[in-house]
């Protein structure tokens, strides 16, 4: 499955929140079940970020939020209320 977020991050605030993202995605990592994160940010909308994160399953995903949520929390604030997890069909 996939996991997909994204933020909402203003210009003055994208060091930090890049650098908070980094420490999340290397937490994310070493949860059982982490196959690979990436964050980027739309080339035509600079203030818009997102995290990808791909898992062995949903499972796998939820306990990892869990492990990791006191450095997540910081960032969630930041986080577009939409549906981000995605199990892969194709």
């Amino acid at each position: 499955m996939i996991a997909i977020t994204r933020y909402r991050v203003p210009a003055e605030e994208a060091e930090d929140f890049a650098g908070q993202a980094r420490a999340v995605l290397e937490a994310l990592s070493a949860c059982r079940g982490h196959r690979s994160g990436r964050l980027g940010h739309a080339a035509d909308d600079p203030d818009l970020w997102v995290m990808v994160t791909e898992w062995e399953g949903a499972g796998f995903y939820r306990r990892a939020l869990g492990e990791v949520r006191m450095i997540l929390i910081p960032m969630s604030a930041r986080a577009v209320d939409e549906p981000g997890a995605y199990e892969i069909v194709a």
